[in-house]
């Protein structure tokens, strides 16, 4: 059965890709399994219907079948457990590229979400000016421990993985700051990921081996203007 994934109907981040669902459609595209978009407003995500899946009232849901996920690392998670392309075949390794997922979302991301709220809603705050440099310090320091563990190296522990594509994720939200290029070879490790590969992903995509998105109702949206 062809899993079902849902995503904004109208993107806060106004297409830039940066939006939870991503990173599920990324790993979908990269092990090759069609899917398809349910896309929900922000209404109807706090909806009985969405809440039974969801309990938090948030995107991306994956449904197939009888199982029903919420949480992007549960899902790609999944994901990448049941099809091969993800995870390496070695079991250490396997465990090593779980903990780069793990990392990503709980010792890289936490700043950076913080710095995103500061910009965004805490603007006109009268305590902004101070704090975001003090967020922003905060970043360099996790950017300038992955890029010490990076080195020279490709990917985060030999092969692409599911760490690599959760972390790149995870580090996309920052393009616009600046920080990244304090950091040549982190800016480096998220260009070598994103678009190159999400490009390549989305071509064969477009081919008709990803993903269809559709709206609550099961009609296809409007193309984009």
């Amino acid at each position: 059965m062809m899993p079902t994934i849902t995503a904004f109907e109208r993107s806060p981040d106004g297409g830039r890709g940066l939006a939870r669902d991503m990173q599920v459609r990324w790993a979908l595209e990269e092990v090759g399994q069609p899917y398809d978009v349910r896309l929900v407003s922000f209404n109807a995500m706090k909806q009985r219907a969405h809440l039974a899946i969801n309990p938090f009232g948030s995107i991306p849901t994956y449904q197939e079948g009888d199982l029903a996920l919420f949480e992007s690392g549960a899902i790609v998670l999944h994901i990448a457990v049941r099809h091969a392309g993800l995870l390496p075949d070695d079991a250490n390794a396997r465990a090593r590229a779980v903990a780069w997922m793990f990392a990503a979302y709980s010792t890289v991301e936490p700043p950076i979400l913080e710095r995103a709220t500061a910009v965004i809603l805490e603007r006109d705050a009268p305590w902004h000016d101070e704090r975001l440099p003090l967020v922003d310090d905060r970043i360099r320091k996790r950017l300038a421990e992955l890029s010490r563990h990076l080195g020279d190296s490709d990917w985060l522990d030999g092969a692409f993985s599911a760490g690599d594509l959760v972390m790149v994720g995870v580090l996309r939200r920052l393009q616009r700051s600046g920080l990244l290029n304090e950091f040549p070879n982190v800016a480096a490790y998220v260009a070598g990921a994103w678009p190159c590969r999400a490009v390549a992903r989305r071509s064969a995509s477009a081919s008709g081996r990803g993903g269809r998105a559709r709206t609550g109702s099961g009609r296809a949206p409007p193309p984009a203007a």
